[in-house]
């Protein structure tokens, strides 16, 4: 568990094993078995005409990725779904199961009945849905993107052999990098698009012609065209390159701030468990994309109040298709329940109104661009001398733990980190997953981090406190294991052909991770999925069938009645926690 005092940096939650045992439960300070995240062992059973099948619930990390959508969303550039080689879903609920134990203690400190909460209980299924839920929600769009979803996508080969991500937000060096290369003018033009809303997406079908001329170029050609345009290039590192440099440091830490403040109001009275264990905390958060906006929707759903700080004219990403009700159906899944207040902090007026609203809040996140805070004078020193008892939050991409680091943002971070060759088998060249791992898992950790900040700034008299997470520090937990493997000189990558789902006449299934060799001797392509499944059985053998369609999450048998709608009729997950 990571520590609720001192300076050091904090031990934040190890990757989890899953196992097949009932959902984790967290009581008291029991950290390592709050770390052990799985899934109930249990049967669905379904009709199919009038025949009845069983179809087993998530045993372990390989169904759970194929029921909750995981699968199908990681394997959108393939064209077909695919299993990711890392443990993603236990990873993650790993995490959530250690924020949920924070809250509870943060929450009796804070002088909650003791009595009201002694349990939490979190599992691998939960952490799965909440890890595609911005891709569940634009299934309840007014419009359909289909057209959108069409598989291709990076990284590029060059001529020489290097594969690399390319990354920019702006379309002039976009256009810029590709002019240099000589690449055609409608090519350029017409894989823009896809390519800037592969994190929405988890595919960019842009023209093959850029792939072309990419493999028409050397990898220095490649890295002067990136220089003089703005872009940015990164190549694929491997297993055994990450591991030679990696340091262990911890996925967040925690530093005291300033001389102690008065204790906080709450801590005098009785907090009632039913308003969540953050009941009375406020958060400001100025968050984009994904990273510190599900940090604080995390910190939103244990009980905070929480308030975004937007630029004038609102947050731009409300408007990013597809939209349920008006409102971009992603931005929901991450931002819905929480107040907006809107301030240019690029002016004094901004500024100060700002200052402000953090002289009243507890904590104040963001993921802003390195440096920016410090520019504008609103860091940490800047920040807490308007409220000593302030949790500042920062989320970032590095963590300033890599001297050569390139822009922080997911698929540059998995392409420096390795992680691209962790989530694909031996079999298949490296590739970074074009569903946003690291964002989510990032922000995961920091909503862990911000949880741990707040424990600790209690346990030391209102005391400010500054903590940091990171992209890289979610990589790093996500393939610790592979990294510990290739330090030791053993193959860090999955098998060949490791958790890929099998063909059936109507759909795909995926067996268990101890199944899955035994069950790939069968032919399984002319059956149906139920017969399919039938057959496996009565070897022995478990498996699951394959969400495919996302839509379908809200009639699925393995989770009854688990995903609502909002007033805008986007989709909802269920909370990550339960409190008992």
């Amino acid at each position: 568990m990571p520590p609720a005092a001192g300076d050091a940096p904090g031990a934040g939650a190890a990757s989890a094993a899953p196992a097949a045992s009932t959902e984790t439960a967290a009581a008291g300070p029991a950290a390592d078995g709050a770390k052990k995240a799985a899934i109930a062992p249990s049967t669905t059973t379904a009709a199919e005409g009038a025949r009845t099948f069983h179809v087993a619930a998530p045993h372990d990390e390989a169904t759970t990725q194929a029921a909750t959508g995981i699968m199908a969303v990681h394997g959108r550039r393939d064209d077909a779904p695919r299993g990711l080689g890392a443990d993603y879903a236990a990873t993650a609920a790993g995490v959530l199961a250690v924020q949920g134990l924070l809250a509870q203690l943060l929450a009796q400190a804070r002088g909650a009945d003791a009595r009201a909460a002694r349990r939490v209980t979190t599992s691998a299924a939960r952490a799965g849905l909440l890890a595609v839920s911005q891709y569940l929600a634009a299934t309840g769009a007014d419009e359909d993107e289909a057209d959108r979803l069409a598989p291709g996508g990076p990284p590029f080969t060059s001529a020489d052999g290097t594969r690399f991500e390319l990354e920019t937000l702006d379309p002039g060096a976009w256009a810029a990098f590709w002019r240099a290369l000589d690449a055609p003018g409608d090519a350029i033009r017409g894989g823009w698009r896809p390519f800037q809303f592969r994190y929405a997406t988890a595919c960019a079908p842009f023209p093959e012609a850029l792939h072309a001329t990419a493999r028409g170029h050397g990898w220095a050609r490649i890295r002067q065209a990136a220089a003089t345009s703005g872009a940015e290039v990164c190549a694929l590192r491997t297993l055994a390159e990450r591991a030679a440099e990696y340091d262990g440091a911890a996925p967040w830490s925690l530093a005291r701030l300033g001389p102690a403040a008065a204790a906080p109001g709450e801590r005098d009275r009785q907090l009632p468990i039913s308003d969540g264990p953050l009941a009375g905390i406020t958060v400001l958060e100025a968050g984009r994309r994904i990273q510190a906006p599900l940090a604080a929707h995390l910190l939103r759903l244990l009980g905070a109040d929480v308030v975004r700080i937007e630029p004038p004219g609102g947050d731009p990403l409300r408007g990013m298709p597809p939209a349920c009700g008006g409102i971009s159906a992603r931005w929901l899944a991450l931002n819905r329940g929480k107040s907006a207040v809107e301030a240019d902090i690029k002016s004094p007026s901004g500024r100060r109104r700002l200052r402000e609203l953090v002289a009243e809040a507890d904590v104040f996140l963001h993921n802003w661009a390195p440096g920016k805070a410090a520019q504008l004078g609103l860091d940490a020193a800047d920040l807490t001398a308007v409220n000593p008892g302030l949790v500042y939050a920062y989320t970032s991409g590095w963590g300033d733990r890599l001297d050569d680091a390139p822009m922080g943002t997911d698929f540059m971070v998995q392409a420096r980190t390795a992680v691209g060759a962790a989530v694909r088998p031996a079999d298949e060249p490296s590739a970074p997953s074009l569903m946003t791992l690291l964002d989510v898992l990032g922000g995961l950790l920091g909503a862990e981090a911000v949880l741990a900040g707040l424990l600790l700034r209690e346990r030391n008299g209102g005391r400010g406190v500054r903590v940091d997470s990171s992209l890289l520090g979610a990589a790093d937990t996500l393939i610790a294991p592979a990294l510990r493997r290739a330090a030791h000189g053993a193959e860090p990558r999955p098998p060949a052909g490791f958790r890929r789902p099998l063909r059936t006449a109507d759909g795909w299934l995926a067996p268990t991770d101890t199944c899955a060799a035994a069950a790939g001797a069968y032919d399984l392509s002319a059956l149906p999925t139920p017969d399919a499944l039938r057959l496996l059985g009565s070897h022995g053998l478990t498996a699951t069938p394959v969400t495919t369609d996302l839509a379908s999450l809200h009639t699925d048998a393995r989770f009854a009645g688990s995903i609502g709608r909002d007033p805008h009729g986007a989709p909802v997950v269920p909370d990550p926690w339960t409190f008992a």
